[in-house]
C-alpha cells in the first residue's frame, strides 16, 4: 500500500455515511484499525474462506451447523481492491441498466469506500454496510459482494431494494442510493459519482449499457423472490413455466404411513414449529433439503437437490399436484432454478421453510406462499421418505 492509498483510505473513511441517526464510527474504525496494521507489518497476507454452502455440488446435503462469519477482510492495496469491488458490483447488476451499476457503485464508495469491511456501525458490515440483524442476511451472506449487491438492487428481507424506489430511472441518483440506504446524511451520495465514474472506466465497466428497469431478461416485473429477498434455494429447476398464480388453498388430507425416520411424525412437527420462528437459527440460506432432513431427526438428505429428491421416491408415494397433502408430507416445488423447493406441510394450510421471510431463517407460511410469492410450480408431495439419507 503506497501513501496515496494511505491518504485515500483515511479521507474516504471519515465520510462513511451512517443508518440511524449516529455515524458508522466503528466501520471508520475497522478501515484505520486496517490501514495500521499493514503499515506495521502486523496483519497476516493469507487465509482461506470457508466454501459457500450454495455450490452446485448439492448445497442441500450439507449439515445444519449455521454459516461461518468469519470471513477474512479483504487483502492487497486499497485501489486494486475498489477495482474488484467495482467489477463485482457491475456483473451483480448487469441485468439492469448502466445507471443502476452507477448507484451502486456510489452508494458503496460513500458507505464503505468499496472495500468489504468486515465489521462497521453496530452489526453493519460489507460494501453496502448493511446489517444482519435488519433482516439484510447473515454476516457471511452480506460479506459476499454479489450477494449484498442484489440485496442493494433488489431488496432483502423487509428491506426495499433499487427496483422497489419509484421513478429510480430518472430520479437523481444520490437520492434513489439514499431511499435503499437511509442515511442521515443523504447529500453525501451525490458528491461519489464523479469518482464512481472515473474508478468505473478505469475498471472497464460501461455505464451506459442497457437492460430492464426490474432485471427481470423477460421484461416482465422483477422476479419476486429476489425482490423480496426470499430466494428460491436449493431446489432443483426444470423447463416448467413457473409463471402462474397459486392454484388454491391446501387443505388437510388423511392418508397415512409406516416409514422408520429417527422422528415420528408428531414429534418431527414439534421440532420444525420449535426450531421456527424466533427461534430459529440463521445458518438456513439455500438449504431447504438440508432442514427437512434434519426435522424428520437425518443429518444428511443424501440427495443433491429438492426435486431431484421427488424423483428418487418411489411413483406410487408421489401425488403430482395433490393439494391435499397430510401433516408431515414434504411438499416441492419447480422454482425454474436448478434447484426448487421443498418444505414441511404442517397441517391446517401451512408450510415450515428457510428462506420464505428472512433469508437464512426458518419461519411457518402459508402453504402457497411459494407460489403466490415466488411464482414456482407446485409440484406435488410425498410422505417423509428419505431413501438415501443418512
Amino acid at each position: 500500500m503506497d501513501q496515496d492509498d494511505l491518504t485515500q483510505i483515511a479521507m474516504r473513511a471519515a465520510g462513511v455515511a451512517k443508518k440511524g441517526l449516529m455515524l458508522k464510527l466503528g466501520a471508520v474504525a475497522a478501515v484505520l484499525f486496517f490501514v495500521g496494521l499493514l503499515v506495521l507489518g502486523a496483519m497476516p497476507m493469507g487465509s482461506s474462506a470457508e466454501a459457500s454452502t450454495c455450490e452446485d455440488t448439492g448445497p442441500g446435503t450439507g449439515a445444519a451447523a449455521p454459516d461461518s462469519n468469519n470471513n477474512p477482510p479483504a487483502r492487497g492495496s486499497v485501489y486494486k481492491q475498489q477495482l474488484t469491488n467495482a467489477k463485482a458490483i457491475a456483473k451483480a447488476s448487469q441485468k439492469l441498466p448502466g445507471r443502476a451499476t452507477l448507484i451502486a457503485l456510489m452508494a458503496a464508495m460513500q458507505e464503505s469506500s468499496l472495500i468489504n469491511l468486515s465489521d462497521g456501525h453496530l452489526d453493519s458490515v460489507g460494501l453496502f454496510q448493511q446489517r444482519p440483524s435488519m433482516d439484510w442476511g447473515t454476516k457471511a451472506q452480506i460479506m459476499d459482494p454479489a450477494f449484498a449487491t442484489e440485496s442493494f438492487l433488489y431488496g432483502r428481507g423487509t428491506n426495499k431494494g433499487l427496483v422497489d424506489v419509484p421513478n429510480w430511472q430518472t430520479k437523481p441518483p444520490g437520492d434513489v442510493a439514499q431511499a435503499v440506504q437511509g442515511s442521515a446524511h443523504p447529500e453525501l451520495y451525490a458528491g461519489r459519482e464523479s469518482e464512481v465514474r472515473a474508478l468505473a472506466k478505469e475498471a472497464g465497466i460501461d455505464l451506459s449499457h442497457g437492460g430492464t428497469d426490474s432485471g427481470s431478461t423477460s421484461g416482465s416485473d422483477a422476479d419476486s423472490s429476489t425482490a423480496s429477498g426470499a430466494e428460491p434455494s436449493q431446489c432443483a429447476g426444470s423447463a416448467t413455466d413457473t409463471s402462474g398464480d397459486a392454484g388454491g388453498t391446501f387443505t388437510d388430507g388423511t392418508a397415512t404411513w409406516q416409514l422408520t425416520n429417527p422422528r415420528s411424525v408428531k414429534d418431527a412437527i414439534a421440532w420444525a414449529r420449535h426450531h421456527s420462528g424466533l427461534m430459529s437459527t440463521n445458518g438456513w440460506y439455500r438449504r431447504c433439503l438440508a432442514f427437512v432432513a434434519n426435522v424428520y431427526g437425518w443429518n444428511f438428505s443424501g440427495v443433491n437437490y429438492a426435486i431431484d429428491h421427488y424423483k428418487v421416491v418411489p411413483a406410487g408415494m408421489r401425488h403430482d399436484g395433490d393439494r391435499t397433502p397430510p401433516p408431515g408430507a414434504l411438499m416441492y416445488w419447480d422454482t425454474g432454478q436448478r434447484a426448487g423447493h421443498i418444505a414441511v406441510y404442517l397441517g391446517n394450510g401451512e408450510i415450515v421453510s428457510n428462506d420464505v421471510k428472512r433469508p437464512g431463517y426458518i419461519d411457518i407460511v402459508k402453504a402457497d406462499f411459494i407460489e403466490k410469492n415466488w411464482k414456482a410450480k407446485y409440484v406435488g408431495w410425498t410422505p417423509p421418505y428419505f431413501p438415501k439419507a443418512g
